[in-house]
């Protein structure tokens, strides 16, 4: 027993440090960002240079001689979950495949491409705990435990020790990455997150709040929780409805005429960055971070962009995920606001963060942690968890597949 611990804590903070080359990048695109877009004397001409030179090189590798490393990366580890006797989702869920991401994360943040570290942090996570599975499969810790539950226990983890919250990575493997949801599943997930994030970076995470106090929502603003709830719900379902037919068509184009359409992609999401500011930019943490303290953190206008540069970004095949995406997209609900005090406009922010997201994933719990993980404000959390809810409810009639179970489909076929 003792020796399992052992086992399952040093593994957790060998995941904590093989995060740091994400964490990283994400600092680096944060900070360019800020450089050469948000502030007073940025030279937009290098910014605009580095969005269209690095997204047309980005798209050439990842639709060819990188292709292994486009996407979130968890579609194997779902594949596994459904068809737990296939190899074919361990070859693609391997350390080498996650090796061969690291020049497209690079371009990534570089071009400033509108995905998050999230899926590529659970996808990590799963990778190693699978190759340590199959370097020393007789170790109790997992000798017992079956491979889908492995590559789910790791993404929860990675996931978990990258946002340094176990909690969170616990309840995103139970709602998205495992069918077994007992202690099997939480107790090692916990173990790892939890010596994970205690050797993990701070980098890269500006949208972590912890600590806020804005206290509880006041009964005058439920009515526009509601109402951000319900076009949270719409636009969330929206965004998928929108995501899943652009990213198949995309996907034929830059495989027909690579070079053509690549070129097409960057120059849009370099009009997107000139259209915004720059905050249509990487993950939107930087307007998710302001529109959670009642800042603003950007327009409606900032909405649309966004949603524009997230879709053609996800869809185009950048490695990365569309958590903080749609949370950036789901804060900015609240900018018309502007009548009411801060502390409301944050409160109704959050709101709008957790419904979108939630819609668009249709894992409730989760989403509404994440958002509670980077605001902090404990008198919050059972507002989040209702509109989450709510949003979730409502979704499924709207949206239809969410995005992970539409790659899940299109691998198999």
């Amino acid at each position: 027993m003792l020796l399992t611990l052992l086992v399952w804590l040093g593994l957790g903070l060998l995941l904590g440090l093989a995060e740091w080359p994400y964490q990283l990048l994400s600092e680096l695109g944060f900070q360019l960002q800020q450089r050469l877009w948000l502030e007073a004397a940025a030279p937009v001409g290098l910014g605009v240079s580095l969005v269209f030179g690095g997204g047309v090189v980005l798209l050439l590798l990842a639709w060819g001689p990188l292709a292994a490393g486009r996407g979130g990366g968890l579609t194997p580890a779902l594949q596994l979950q459904q068809n737990p006797e296939s190899q074919a989702p361990l070859a693609h869920l391997d350390l080498r495949t996650q090796l061969r991401r690291l020049p497209l994360l690079v371009l990534t943040h570089v071009a400033g491409f509108s995905v998050g570290v999230e899926s590529p942090s659970a996808a990590l996570g799963a990778a190693l705990l699978l190759a340590f599975r199959r370097r020393w499969p007789q170790l109790r810790a997992w000798s017992a435990l079956p491979l889908p539950l492995v590559a789910a226990i790791g993404g929860g983890a990675g996931l978990g020790a990258a946002f340094r919250s176990p909690l969170l990575g616990a309840a995103y493997a139970i709602e998205e990455l495992s069918r077994d949801k007992g202690l099997s599943l939480v107790l090692p997930t916990l173990l790892l997150a939890g010596s994970g994030a205690a050797v993990a970076t701070k980098l890269g995470q500006p949208a972590r709040l912890a600590g806020l106090e804005l206290g509880g929502l006041s009964p005058d603003l439920w009515g526009w929780a509601l109402l951000i709830t319900l076009a949270g719900a719409v636009l969330g379902s929206l965004f998928v409805r929108l995501l899943i037919p652009l990213a198949a068509w995309l996907g034929q184009r830059l495989r027909q005429r690579r070079l053509l359409t690549a070129l097409s992609v960057a120059a849009l999401l370099a009009v997107l960055a000139v259209l915004s500011g720059g905050l249509s930019l990487n993950d939107g943490s930087l307007s998710l971070a302001a529109a959670l303290q009642g800042d603003g953190g950007g327009s409606l206008a900032t909405l649309l962009w966004r949603f524009a540069a997230s879709l053609l970004s996800i869809a185009a095949g950048a490695p990365g995920g569309l958590m903080h995406d749609t949370m950036t997209l789901g804060s900015l609900l609240a900018s018309p606001l502007t009548f009411l005090p801060v502390e409301a406009r944050g409160q109704l922010a959050a709101i709008g963060a957790a419904a979108l997201f939630a819609a668009a994933n249709r894992t409730p719990l989760f989403c509404a942690l994440f958002v509670f993980t980077l605001q902090g404000d404990p008198q919050l959390l059972l507002p989040l968890l209702l509109a989450s809810a709510i949003s979730t409810s409502l979704a499924e009639r709207w949206r239809g597949r969410t995005w992970n179970e539409a790659q899940g489909q299109t691998a198999r076929c």
